[in-house]
């Protein structure tokens, strides 16, 4: 804890030796010294005539908490000019006597223009409100701020270069933040060509210069400049191809090209990049970003500084394989070309793969058992995760047996015509089967997934980017290393990647340009987060697995115990297990009761009584916390109810829509059940884990949905594809089909091409 004006604030650790800047984002959360330069755009109003007061305090929030944390901030900012204006001008327009209004007649005193305010004199005008107005912000956080107006020459001179130096870290020691300007008021005209003639020369000719040689000066650690645009596009922003750069290194200025400048303002994006390169081989990191628009500027400054993909990130470091942009690219070219293969073509790359399986038996078995000896020594996985982390000869095996099934059923999936019309005569309209596109798969701990899951993007045509955990990043390599070896046998071995750098999942879920469906595969947090994070793109999946089995009173004794056990203690940790045990009341102290009991005691399953089972009973086990709760391990809530009808509201009122299960020898009890319950998987006699795509016969999943747009369910083949209408016609125009037109509509139905059953 620390202390300024009796105010205590929580501090973040933060030590860091500065001499070269961070080569990737995810190392911004260790800058202790930060510099944000305000452009003129960021902090004017759109009229140019006086302060954008919503957005300032919004920045001088986020620069109060990331002061509190114990990080040393500074504000270069812009704005003295345009506050400075609006007040002349209001000066001008007081100063006109109302006699000479009235006089000037109406259309005289509308047309009247407010002569050209100089410069200097806006800016000598504005100085002090700018900084009155910041010190009244900073106040409301217990922060105290200082102004400090340089001009070239305090760089220049090297008695006041010291003596600025000087007072700057004075002021960073005694806790407060420097509000630095250029002296607008009296500064002279630049300097020409003097700047970026060496790393100790640029000329302080706009607050970018000035925010750059400050920044390499104090040694800080990182520079953020906000300005009007997202970060730096490699053609001008607003034209067709323009596309954010995410990561811009040195030598990368010949790939860009640069627009005019912001409307505000002394310089423009030119002036930012270079401003930006020359603090970056001074050692200070450099990100650019946009501090105007509302969606994001109320926490643009915490967002960088934590880490996350906002504007454009200056390192010298250049990473070894491509960026997730490119691969993202790559994988939709791959894609669209995977589509155009025939359909053998595509089942011969998914035989290819499964061959490779089992071929490359102990290739695949030695990564994994790096991956386990990592986590086991580490100590950060559970056992539930740890098996789900683990492969073997038979897990391969039924993996390839699963692979040889995709390739089996797909010969007829993308292409296929699944509706006819003859709209009118010569113009027929069919509607047949395409790919979504590029699907994200993000999964946790399943090296098993990635196999699985590039089979159905090459059986459906889809491109596809996976993102697996890093507990089993040896595994995912080799097998993503033969996946892409069955690929390259036609050529497309691009369509499917594997994502290795260090961008988080939130960052990935933000490429709505480049992904069209996102698939989490792993626990209930992280779809929860993805389906929060996801900005613009679909989120296929379910967060929560929370099953019910209901015995009826007409269940089978035989079957009863059977069904219970495989679906709470086959594999508790899968999203398809058992979680509620709902038994009718007249079940209760009868035989078949105790055996179920008995049964899940022999199996160790921890029981939660829901709040009718407890009041049934004397001594209870201990009472649910929630009946809405997923455990995914051998625990299990057991409730009461009166009726199939109450199974079924209490079904809805707690269940996630996963899969459901009645035990019921009563036909018409479980053919109520059945249409009723309102789950993407509804089960009559049979375990809850039977909801599985290779179950199913869909050769494996690449998850199971609970939402009901789309696919529904364990998702195969299907489920990845969408479908495109197709009009064929000869010289029609719509003008015809009017009331006095030529033709007419039909809107026949027509018979479908013969499927291929091979």
């Amino acid at each position: 804890i620390r202390c300024w004006s009796n105010i205590p604030f929580i501090t973040v650790p933060l030590s860091r030796t500065h001499g070269k800047s961070f080569a990737h984002r995810s190392e911004l959360k260790h800058a202790k010294r930060i510099v944000v330069k305000l452009g003129s755009a960021v902090v004017t109003r759109g009229d140019e005539c006086g302060l954008a007061l919503g957005r300032l305090a919004s920045i001088v929030e986020q620069v109060s908490m990331l002061q509190n944390q114990g990080r040393e901030m500074m504000i270069v900012t812009s704005g003295a000019v345009a506050f400075g204006k609006q007040r002349l001008r209001h000066e001008i327009l007081l100063s006109q006597s109302v006699r000479q209004a009235l006089h000037s007649g109406q259309s005289q005193l509308k047309d009247m223009a407010i002569p050209v305010l100089e410069a200097r004199a806006c800016a000598a005008a504005g100085q002090s409100g700018l900084m009155a107005l910041y010190e009244a912000m900073f106040t409301q956080y217990s922060i105290c701020a200082a102004q400090i107006l340089v001009t070239n020459l305090d760089f220049h001179d090297e008695q006041k270069r010291r003596n600025l130096n000087g007072t700057l870290h004075e002021l960073l020691r005694m806790n407060i933040v420097p509000i630095i300007n250029t002296n607008d008021a009296v500064v002279p005209p630049p300097e020409p060509n003097s700047d970026l003639q060496g790393v100790n020369v640029i000329s302080v000719k706009d607050n970018d210069s000035l925010a750059a040689r400050l920044a390499v000066e104090m040694k800080t650690d990182l520079l953020i400049v906000l300005s009007d645009v997202e970060g730096l596009f490699d053609s001008p922003p607003g034209s067709d191809d323009a596309k954010l750069i995410d990561i811009f290194y040195p030598g990368d200025q010949q790939s860009v090209t640069f627009g005019t400048k912001s409307r505000v303002g002394m310089g423009g994006m030119e002036a930012k990049v270079k401003a930006a390169l020359w603090a970056l081989q001074g050692g200070t990191s450099v990100v650019i970003a946009n501090g105007t628009h509302p969606k994001i500027s109320g926490h643009v400054i915490t967002d960088i500084v934590e880490g996350k993909k906002v504007g454009t990130f200056f390192s010298e470091v250049k990473p070894a394989g491509p960026t997730v942009e490119q691969q993202g690219e790559m994988a939709r070219a791959g894609g669209r070309t995977l589509a155009a293969l025939q359909p053998e073509q595509r089942a011969e790359i998914i035989y290819r793969l499964a061959d490779l399986l089992t071929d490359q038996r102990e290739e695949i078995l030695l990564a994994n058992k790096k991956d386990l000896e990592e986590a086991e020594n580490k100590g950060r996985l559970a056992l539930p995760l740890l098996k789900r982390l683990s492969l073997s000869t038979s897990k391969l095996n039924s993996l390839a047996i699963g692979l040889r099934q995709i390739a089996a059923s797909s010969q007829d999936s993308v292409g296929r015509v699944i509706r006819r019309t003859r709209v009118a005569k010569d113009l027929d309209l069919e509607q047949v089967t395409v790919p979504i596109g590029v699907l994200l798969v993000i999964f946790e701990s399943r090296p098993d997934c990635l196999p699985q899951v590039s089979a159905l993007a090459i059986a459906s045509g889809n491109g596809l980017l996976l993102k697996g955990g890093k507990e089993a990043a040896h595994s995912n390599q080799i097998l993503h290393h033969l996946t892409q070896e069955a690929l390259s046998i036609h050529g497309v071995k691009d369509a499917v990647q594997l994502v290795n750098t260090r961008e988080e999942v939130e960052d990935l879920c933000r490429l709505d340009k480049l992904i069209d469906l996102i698939i989490p595969r792993g626990s209930s947090q992280l779809v929860r987060n993805i389906q929060k994070a996801a900005k613009g793109i679909p989120v296929m999946g379910h967060s929560e697995g929370i099953c019910h089995v209901y015995v009826d009173t007409d269940a089978s004794v035989e079957k009863v115990t059977r069904i219970i056990r495989d679906s709470k203690c086959e594999y508790p940790a899968a999203c398809n297990a058992l979680e509620t045990l709902l038994i009718h009341r007249d079940l209760l102290r009868t035989p078949l009761f105790d055996q179920i009991i008995d049964m899940l005691r022999v199996e160790q399953v921890k029981i939660h009584a829901g709040p009718k089972f407890a009041s049934y009973l004397t001594f209870s086990p201990s009472e649910v916390k929630s009946l809405r709760t997923e455990y995914g391990d051998l625990e299990c809530c057991i409730e009461v109810v009166d009726s199939v009808q109450e199974a079924v509201e209490h079904i809805h009122k707690y269940g996630s829509s996963h899969t459901d299960v009645i035990i019921t020898e009563n036909e018409e009890t479980a053919e109520f059940f059945l249409q009723h319950v309102d789950s993407a998987c509804v089960f009559w006699n049979a375990s809850t884990r039977f909801s599985d795509g290779y179950r199913f016969g869909l050769g494996a999943e690449v998850g199971i949905s609970t939402s009901r747009i789309h696919a529904r369910g364990p998702v195969g083949i299907e489920g990845l594809l969408t479908t495109k209408w197709l009009l064929r016609g000869d010289n029609h125009v719509v003008s015809d089909f009017s009331e006095h037109g030529s033709m007419k509509y039909l809107h026949e139905s027509l018979p479908l091409p013969q499927r291929n059953t091979n």
